[in-house]
């Protein structure tokens, strides 16, 4: 969802089924979300937090603060300063979790630029292309970390 809704916030305005849904672009770094990195870090003595976890939540601080940036130009000339700011800082900063569906009621509610009046030809054309049917989720989490080492990046300790 948050690769749609990047090309929709570059558009001056986005037409949304009544099915469509938009969903948050907060950065994701490898199995975890920016915004829970930058968290965890700082939920600890800096003493107490492995270089490993120092290095990811650098990572992800510059992570949030560019999708932040960009966001803020996709939005800019289209909204006020301060309303494309603050829908910037609510779409990237976590907010929501990464697969959190934002409806066209919630998009209203948060003052995008969307409407409701799908064009009958525009529902022909896509009925034209049906997407394949999946019985998998199009946002997986995986329990386990992809280290080999079974330490969790965000874990304790010093190195």
């Amino acid at each position: 969802m948050s690769g749609g809704t990047l090309i929709a916030l570059a558009a001056d305005e986005v037409i949304m089924s009544e099915y469509a849904v938009l969903g948050p672009v907060d950065p994701q770094l490898g199995e975890y979300p920016a915004a829970s990195i930058v968290r965890a870090a700082h939920q600890k003595p800096i003493a107490e937090v492995d270089d490993k976890t120092l290095i990811l939540a650098d990572q992800a601080e510059k992570a949030l603060a560019q999708m932040r940036a960009e966001v803020g130009n996709l939005l800019g000339g289209k909204y006020p300063a301060e309303k494309a700011a603050e829908l910037a800082k609510l779409m990237t900063s976590g907010t929501w979790t990464h697969d959190f569906p934002i409806t066209y009621a919630r998009a209203k509610e948060l003052e995008l630029h969307v409407r409701s009046d799908m064009p009958e030809n525009v529902l022909r054309l896509m009925q034209l292309y049906p997407q394949p049917m999946r019985r998998q989720p199009s946002v997986e989490y995986t329990p386990i970390p992809y280290r080999t080492d079974r330490r969790s990046p965000v874990a304790g300790g010093s190195s």
